[in-house]
């Protein structure tokens, strides 16, 4: 073998093991989705193999599931919105604060030490009719029997927010902290307030951090079901909800495949437009 080939090979052989793994973990099972989604569920709880399309024309005709999307997009939507606005101020602090950002980067990342669900149901302790906030309120006098405040869109959207606001501050960070802090002093010299120098030149410039942020609370909060499920209300449901309805509670792997793979090509083609345009190098730098 020459040495061209041997060299043209080793990129190969080097990505082997993280290419196995990809394939077995994430485009096998796909497969397997894929296929299940074309196969019937009889009346006596069997699969019935074959390629039919029931399953695809009740997920694309039926004005519920169509709802539901629709729904879960808008909670996406607004979270990402609420992430934005609380996580950039946070982000900036860390970014542009003097010897402690270890600290307050450690800080940042405590909650992925503790459990999404416990963190989660945190909630029913804090705003249940007998939690902390009820508790004080009537101990303070403000209220003379609890407030119902759980169970809700509000209260679904507020867990996201607890649970993707560490995701857009890191995104948000990597962006801030890679900008050169003369530029914001050159604007200053030439005459720029603090403000506009933000405005004109840091704000722009951390964009692409704030995109990367964006997308990953939309496509992580579309995709949840633990939030809607201990904090939403019978109304609430997320369209992941509706798969692991049909899936684990009505064992119906072909419409749940079909479910699943709807929502996937939804928040697939959201992503694919965010790599046209912006391409996937932010995101990595955040996650990293």
């Amino acid at each position: 073998m020459s040495v061209e080939a041997r060299e043209a090979r080793q990129p190969w052989i080097l990505l082997s093991p993280a290419l196995t793994a990809v394939t077995l973990l994430l485009f096998i099972p796909l497969i397997f989705i894929v296929i299940y989604s074309f196969w019937l569920r009889t009346a006596t709880g069997a699969e019935q193999v074959g390629f039919y399309l029931d399953n695809w024309r009740e997920v694309l005709s039926d004005r519920f599931y169509r709802d539901i999307l629709l729904n879960t997009l808008k909670i996406a939507a607004i979270t990402t919105v609420v992430c934005a606005l609380m996580g950039y101020p946070a982000a900036y602090f860390i970014a542009r604060a003097r010897g402690n950002k270890a600290i307050l980067l450690l800080l940042l990342m405590l909650p992925f030490w503790i459990s999404y669900i416990i963190r989660t149901m945190s909630w029913i302790n804090i705003l249940g009719v007998s939690g902390a906030f009820n508790s004080a309120m009537i101990w303070i006098g403000l209220i003379d029997e609890p407030i119902q405040m759980l169970y809700n869109e509000t209260t679904v959207i507020l867990g996201l927010v607890h649970f993707l606001l560490p995701f857009m501050i890191l995104n948000v960070f990597v962006s801030v902290d890679g900008i050169d802090t003369n530029l914001e002093d050159a604007a200053n010299s030439l005459g720029a307030t603090r403000w506009q120098a933000f405005v004109q030149v840091t704000l722009p410039l951390s964009l692409p951090g704030l995109a990367a942020g964006g997308l990953l609370c939309f496509v992580l909060g579309a995709g949840t079901y633990i939030t809607p499920l201990i904090l939403g209300g019978p109304t609430d449901a997320m369209f992941a909800n509706l798969v692991f309805e049909a899936i684990i509670t009505q064992l119906n792997w072909p419409l749940g495949s079909a479910l699943s793979l709807m929502l996937l090509a939804v928040l697939g083609g959201l992503v694919l437009i965010y790599n046209h345009y912006l391409g996937m190098s932010q995101l990595a730098k955040g996650l990293g």
